[in-house]
Order: structure tokens, then sequence, then C-alpha cells
């Protein structure tokens, strides 16, 4: 068992190039979820702050050289960026596991090689972008230009913070884009080192900012500032539609990847060696606080009771405890204010009357962990899909098996919820697979695997999961207006 804390950190603004503190010098506390313990002293941005970063951006988007600055350029500095997130990717993990809970080996491993990968995908792929030509006989030529639409809000969350920041940062500053990031208030630590990231790279000072703090001010001055064009949220379905309103006024430009309660389906002629050890992972992944986490796991009936014993077995030989050891498989939830709100569904599922299969309490723990946010991976078996924990997104490590009869019945319990991210279908029957993937309605379906991620496809949700698209040309779209040019020929 490691405890890497050493010192308290101090977490400052990133405004026009430079690490600034608060213009009234307030910090908050950011705590170890593991221990209880501060690990940082973050500056609060006040709206002053936010107005000096949205004002810098602005600037550095209407005068500076970004851009205009030639596209293999600007696509190369970003490249450089991506190849620093490698030479300290382990500097960064250790910083996303302490603040976030999440184990060590899932952060060095997958999400900050993901990070750069995503830096340098965007980079790589508006270098092939083109435009369209559209001819008018020979009168007229039409032609297409994409161009950057100016200062981006990217608000990002606390659950996958650096992964997240550089989805959307990636496509933002490979078009031109300004941005300047808030990223959640209980997490800041990792996205904090974009700045350094950036100026080192060779960015211009301007055209990446940060700004720290909450919601109901730095996060509304921000997304109502007059020089922000657009705004790129990822988060709770209700801080969405607090957004959206927000940026109203000033027809701000939204993209939303927000909640999900995703069905992870399994037909009695799945291979169960594959589907339990995925539906395991799709569970309790990050302690289940993931947006595609396949939460309602649907098991045909005739195969019901071998699932449910085997997939307790599997729950049971997780590894839950400190972070920092390469051998957890779950670390803490990240605040006490969620695992406040994830151990209110215990009561919730018991009077519900939902089956208790596994888990359900604090996992005993050694030594400093004790005062951790910990809960064990816990799994309830549930009859009536209509119950609150077959229905709401707990975020947490609670999985509700449902059990069903008929493919109709499957599709009527996994359509039946406001959310519409995605869904996962396990079966070896390909017509099936092809029927259910066209009818869950949800944005993207996983057949026989999860997590699968080709970032040129589109991602984003239906229903209360999502306002957009982005991936690929989804996401250029997204950053850059299209601009259409008619020359007269004759």
């Amino acid at each position: 068992m490691t405890n890497v804390q050493a010192e308290v950190k101090v977490v400052d603004l990133y405004i026009n190039g430079e690490y600034v503190k608060s213009s009234n010098r307030e910090t908050f506390e950011v705590k170890n979820p593991a221990t209880q313990e501060i690990i940082a002293r973050v500056s609060e941005a006040t709206r002053e702050d936010v107005d000096k970063a949205c004002r810098a951006a602005r600037r550095a988007f209407e005068e500076g050289p970004w851009r205009t600055m030639p596209l293999a350029e600007r696509c190369a500095k970003i490249r450089r960026m991506a190849e620093i997130i490698i030479e300290r990717k382990e500097e960064i993990a250790r910083l996303e596991a302490l603040d976030v809970g999440k184990p060590y080996p899932v952060a060095v491993e997958r999400e900050i090689p993901r990070g750069a990968h995503n830096l340098k995908f965007f980079a790589d792929f508006m270098e092939k972008q083109g435009g369209e030509v559209y001819p008018m006989e020979d009168e007229y030529l039409n032609y297409t230009r994409y161009e950057p639409v100016g200062v981006a809000a990217l608000i990002t969350p606390w659950n996958a913070p650096f992964m997240l920041t550089t989805w959307k940062l990636g496509p933002c500053l490979a078009s031109g884009n300004t941005a300047v990031i808030k990223p959640a208030e209980m997490t800041p630590l990792s996205v904090s080192l974009l700045g350094e990231i950036a100026k080192e790279a060779g960015i211009p000072d301007g055209v990446v900012n940060i700004v720290h703090g909450f919601g109901e001010t730095a996060g509304a001055a921000l997304t109502t500032h007059m020089d922000v064009d657009l705004i790129s949220f990822t988060g709770e379905t209700t801080t969405g539609k607090t957004i959206m309103k927000s940026g109203a006024d000033s027809l701000k430009r939204v993209s939303f990847e927000l909640g999900g309660k995703a069905a992870n389906i399994i037909f009695e002629d799945a291979n169960l060696d594959k589907a339990i050890p995925v539906s395991i992972q799709a569970a309790f992944l990050n302690s289940g606080q993931v947006c595609l986490a396949g939460s309602r796991i649907l098991v045909q009936r005739s195969i019901f009771a071998e699932f449910v014993d085997r997939f307790k077995k599997a729950a049971s030989e997780l590894k839950v405890g400190d972070p920092q050891d390469v051998a957890t498989n779950m670390g803490p939830l990240v605040s006490e204010e969620h695992y406040n709100k994830v151990t209110s569904y215990l009561d919730i599922a018991k009077n519900e009357n939902s089956v208790l299969v596994y888990g359900g309490k604090r996992p005993e723990l050694p030594g400093y962990l004790q005062l951790g946010y910990y809960l064990e991976p816990t799994i309830y078996i549930q009859e009536n899909p209509k119950a609150r924990i077959a229905q709401e997104e707990i975020f947490g490590p609670i999985v509700t098996l449902i059990p069903f009869d008929t493919e109709e019945e499957a599709l009527e319990i996994a359509n039946d919820t406001e959310y519409g991210l995605n869904g996962v279908v396990w079966t070896d029957n390909l017509q099936r697979a092809h029927r259910i993937s066209h009818n869950v309605r949800a944005g993207t379906i996983w057949v026989n695997c999860w997590f699968v991620r080709d970032l040129r496809a589109p991602f984003g949700g239906f229903k209360k999961s999502g306002i957009g698209r982005e991936g690929g040309h989804h996401s250029m779209e997204f950053f850059t207006e299209a601009k259409n040019i008619c020359v007269a020929l004759k």
C-alpha cells in the first residue's frame, strides 16, 4: 500500500500563458477520496478572472497568429502536446489517480495515452480535410471553406478529467479556435498541467486558458460571457439544462454529452466466458463512475441463474483498495457528497424490494484507507424495470440485474428510460444483433464488446443523454463554420 502524497499542491489559474492567483486570492481545497487528506489548494476564479481568461482567448483568436497559422504548423504544435503528455504520462496518471480515486493502472495504461491520442488524432484528421466544390454549369463555381468559430468554453467532468478535456481540446485547437477550460472543481490536478504542456509545445499565449471553480460561480460566468461563442460540456443532464439556458441569450452553439443508464442485454446464446468479464468491467470500471456504464443488465431468464452466480463470483474477486496500488481494481468514489448520493440508493433498493446478491456496504480496508469513500461492488436483482435503481443514473458501483423472456420484452425494457447514450448486446445470432442494435434508442451500441472507440465515429446520445455528436468530422462541424464562396466565371 502506497501513500504518494508528499505535500499539498498549489493549483493556480492559467490565463494568457501564465499561472496566476485568483483576483481575490480565494482558494478551495481538494481532498484525496481514498483518505480524506487535503491534496491541493486551488485558486478559485472570480467573475473578473473568467473575464480575463475569455478576453485573452478572444484577443488570441482575433489578433494572434493561431487562427491564421499554416495548418501544418498548427497541427505540429498540437502533436507536440501529445508527445509531451506521453513523456509525462506517469506523472499525470499519478495525479489522476490521486484526485479522482481511480486505479493508477487504468490511468497510466489507458486514459493518459488516450488523452495524447485525442490530440494527435484531431491534428492528423484536420490535415486530411478538404472542402466541397459545386459548379453551376459554366457560369458559377461554389466552393466551401471550414473556418474556426472563435472562443470555446470546454467544461469537463470529474470522472475522466484529462482524457475528456483533450477529447474536446483536440478538435477545438486543430480547427483554429481558442479555449477556456473549466475542469470539475473536485478533480483539477491533471488538467491544470495542460497550460504548461501547451506552453512547452509552442502554443501561443491566450490560446489555452484554464479557470478553476464551481458551476454556480466560475461556470456561470463562463457560459454567459459574451466572448464565448460555443460550449462543449460533458456532465449531468440537469447541469446541461442550466448551461443551455445560460447560453441562450447570446445564441451560443452547444454540444452536450450528458447522463446515461445503459442496458447491457445478455441473450441465452451469448458467450458468457466473454460477456461476464466485460460486463464486470462495464459495471465497475472507475467504481461505476462512467457515463457509459452498463448498470442495467438484462438477462434472458433461461440463463439468469447461471449468469447471477458467475457474475457474483467475478465481482467478489475484484480488489477494492488504494488507487495507487497496481493490484487495485476499484478505488473510492470521488467525494463525500457523491458517496452519500450513491449510498442513498442502498436504502432505495431495499424499499423497492430489490434482492441484494453481493456487496452493499463499505469494505474493510487497512490503515488510512478506512476514511476513504469506498463501497463494495454491489449487485441487485430487480424484477421491476421501472424501479428507481433501474431508471436513475446512480453513477457508482451499483448494478441491477433484470430478467426478461423475449426479444420484444428486452427491447421494451432497454428503451424504457429517459436516457439514450449507449447500450450493449450479447448474442451469437447475427440477425438478432442487428435487429436489437437498430431498435435500441441510443447513440452507441456495442455488440459482444464494450467501450471500444474509433475516434472517427460519432459519439453522443439520444433523448436526455445529449445534444449533438462529437468524433471525426462531427467534432469538426461543431468547432468550425462552413462558408460557401460563389465565383462568377463569366
